[in-house]
Protein backbone atom coordinates (compact mmCIF):
# COMPACT_ATOMS: atom_id res chain seq x y z
CA UNK A 1 0.00 0.00 0.00
CA UNK A 2 1.40 3.41 -1.01
CA UNK A 3 0.97 6.45 1.22
CA UNK A 4 0.95 9.89 -0.37
CA UNK A 5 2.58 12.70 1.60
CA UNK A 6 1.19 16.20 1.27
CA UNK A 7 3.31 19.24 1.91
CA UNK A 8 1.25 22.43 2.27
CA UNK A 9 4.12 24.66 3.41
CA UNK A 10 4.75 26.36 0.01
CA UNK A 11 3.69 29.82 -1.18
CA UNK A 12 0.61 30.39 -3.26
CA UNK A 13 0.61 32.41 -6.45
CA UNK A 14 -1.40 35.17 -4.75
CA UNK A 15 1.20 35.51 -1.97
CA UNK A 16 4.00 35.78 -4.50
CA UNK A 17 2.12 38.44 -6.50
CA UNK A 18 1.44 40.50 -3.36
CA UNK A 19 5.14 40.31 -2.41
CA UNK A 20 6.11 41.48 -5.92
CA UNK A 21 3.77 44.47 -5.67
CA UNK A 22 5.24 45.51 -2.31
CA UNK A 23 8.81 45.20 -3.62
CA UNK A 24 7.88 47.13 -6.79
CA UNK A 25 6.50 50.07 -4.79
CA UNK A 26 9.80 50.31 -2.88
CA UNK A 27 11.87 50.14 -6.06
CA UNK A 28 9.79 52.85 -7.73
CA UNK A 29 10.46 55.12 -4.73
CA UNK A 30 14.19 54.58 -5.09
CA UNK A 31 14.02 55.01 -8.86
CA UNK A 32 12.44 58.46 -8.39
CA UNK A 33 14.95 59.72 -5.80
CA UNK A 34 18.21 58.71 -7.50
CA UNK A 35 17.79 60.70 -10.75
CA UNK A 36 16.62 63.84 -8.91
CA UNK A 37 19.59 63.87 -6.52
CA UNK A 38 22.02 62.98 -9.33
CA UNK A 39 20.71 65.82 -11.49
CA UNK A 40 20.99 68.29 -8.61
CA UNK A 41 24.63 67.32 -8.06
CA UNK A 42 25.43 67.38 -11.78
CA UNK A 43 24.04 70.90 -12.23
CA UNK A 44 26.17 72.24 -9.39
CA UNK A 45 29.28 70.42 -10.63
CA UNK A 46 28.91 72.01 -14.06
CA UNK A 47 28.44 75.49 -12.55
CA UNK A 48 31.59 75.09 -10.43
CA UNK A 49 33.56 73.62 -13.32
CA UNK A 50 32.69 76.60 -15.51
CA UNK A 51 33.64 79.19 -12.85
CA UNK A 52 36.74 81.16 -13.84
CA UNK A 53 39.80 80.50 -11.68
CA UNK A 54 43.06 81.64 -13.22
CA UNK A 55 46.49 82.63 -11.91
CA UNK A 56 47.28 85.19 -14.64
CA UNK A 57 45.31 87.35 -14.49
CA UNK A 58 44.35 86.65 -10.89
CA UNK A 59 40.63 85.87 -11.13
CA UNK A 60 38.86 83.57 -8.67
CA UNK A 61 35.14 83.22 -9.36
CA UNK A 62 35.11 79.75 -7.81
CA UNK A 63 35.95 81.18 -4.39
CA UNK A 64 36.66 79.50 -1.07
CA UNK A 65 34.22 78.61 1.70
CA UNK A 66 34.80 79.87 5.21
CA UNK A 67 33.41 77.43 7.73
CA UNK A 68 29.77 76.71 6.90
CA UNK A 69 29.41 79.55 4.38
CA UNK A 70 29.22 79.24 0.59
CA UNK A 71 32.39 80.13 -1.36
CA UNK A 72 32.97 83.85 -1.97
CA UNK A 73 34.55 84.99 -5.27
CA UNK A 74 37.43 87.47 -5.54
CA UNK A 75 38.94 89.32 -8.48
CA UNK A 76 37.83 91.82 -11.08
CA UNK A 77 36.75 89.18 -13.59
CA UNK A 78 33.78 88.16 -11.40
CA UNK A 79 31.89 91.32 -12.36
CA UNK A 80 32.72 92.85 -8.97
CA UNK A 81 30.51 90.33 -7.20
CA UNK A 82 31.38 89.41 -3.63
CA UNK A 83 28.33 87.16 -3.24
CA UNK A 84 28.62 83.45 -3.83
CA UNK A 85 27.73 82.06 -7.23
CA UNK A 86 26.78 78.91 -5.33
CA UNK A 87 24.36 79.93 -2.56
CA UNK A 88 22.81 77.27 -0.36
CA UNK A 89 19.55 76.06 -1.86
CA UNK A 90 16.97 75.11 0.76
CA UNK A 91 14.51 73.98 -1.94
CA UNK A 92 15.99 72.58 -5.18
CA UNK A 93 13.54 73.14 -8.02
CA UNK A 94 11.06 74.62 -5.54
CA UNK A 95 10.78 71.33 -3.64
CA UNK A 96 11.57 71.83 0.08
CA UNK A 97 12.36 68.13 0.52
CA UNK A 98 15.53 68.57 -1.60
CA UNK A 99 18.37 70.82 -0.38
CA UNK A 100 21.76 71.45 -2.02
CA UNK A 101 24.96 73.04 -0.71
CA UNK A 102 28.42 73.53 -2.22
CA UNK A 103 31.62 74.10 -0.26
CA UNK A 104 35.11 74.84 -1.61
CA UNK A 105 38.30 74.27 0.39
CA UNK A 106 41.70 75.74 -0.55
CA UNK A 107 44.15 72.83 -0.76
CA UNK A 108 47.11 75.08 0.13
CA UNK A 109 45.66 75.59 3.62
CA UNK A 110 44.12 72.14 4.23
CA UNK A 111 45.49 69.00 2.51
CA UNK A 112 42.94 67.67 0.04
CA UNK A 113 43.08 63.89 -0.45
CA UNK A 114 46.61 64.03 0.99
CA UNK A 115 47.76 66.78 -1.42
CA UNK A 116 48.80 70.29 -0.37
CA UNK A 117 48.84 72.54 -3.44
CA UNK A 118 47.77 76.17 -3.99
CA UNK A 119 46.57 75.27 -7.50
CA UNK A 120 43.96 72.81 -6.19
CA UNK A 121 40.58 73.19 -4.54
CA UNK A 122 38.37 70.50 -3.04
CA UNK A 123 34.76 71.02 -4.12
CA UNK A 124 32.05 69.22 -2.16
CA UNK A 125 28.39 69.09 -3.22
CA UNK A 126 25.82 67.68 -0.81
CA UNK A 127 22.20 67.05 -1.82
CA UNK A 128 19.88 66.20 1.06
CA UNK A 129 16.46 64.72 0.40
CA UNK A 130 13.63 63.46 2.56
CA UNK A 131 12.27 59.97 2.06
CA UNK A 132 8.57 59.49 2.83
CA UNK A 133 7.63 57.48 5.89
CA UNK A 134 6.11 54.04 5.44
CA UNK A 135 3.11 52.75 7.41
CA UNK A 136 3.34 54.90 10.53
CA UNK A 137 7.09 55.54 10.40
CA UNK A 138 8.37 59.09 10.18
CA UNK A 139 10.19 60.37 7.11
CA UNK A 140 14.00 60.43 7.18
CA UNK A 141 16.63 62.71 5.65
CA UNK A 142 19.22 61.12 3.37
CA UNK A 143 22.25 62.76 1.76
CA UNK A 144 24.27 62.23 -1.39
CA UNK A 145 27.78 63.73 -1.31
CA UNK A 146 30.27 64.18 -4.13
CA UNK A 147 33.80 65.53 -3.70
CA UNK A 148 36.30 66.27 -6.44
CA UNK A 149 39.49 68.25 -6.96
CA UNK A 150 39.48 71.28 -9.26
CA UNK A 151 42.74 72.68 -10.61
CA UNK A 152 43.47 76.25 -11.62
CA UNK A 153 43.54 76.84 -15.37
Amino acid sequence: MTTLLRDDSGLTLVEILVALVVISVGLVGIAVIVPVSSEAIQQTIEQARMATWTATPAVDCLGVSTGATPPAPTGLGCHGSKASRFPDEPAVGGDPTYRRILRVVDCSAVPCAGVTDAALRLVTVVVTYRTPGVAGESSTDKAVTLEWLVSRR
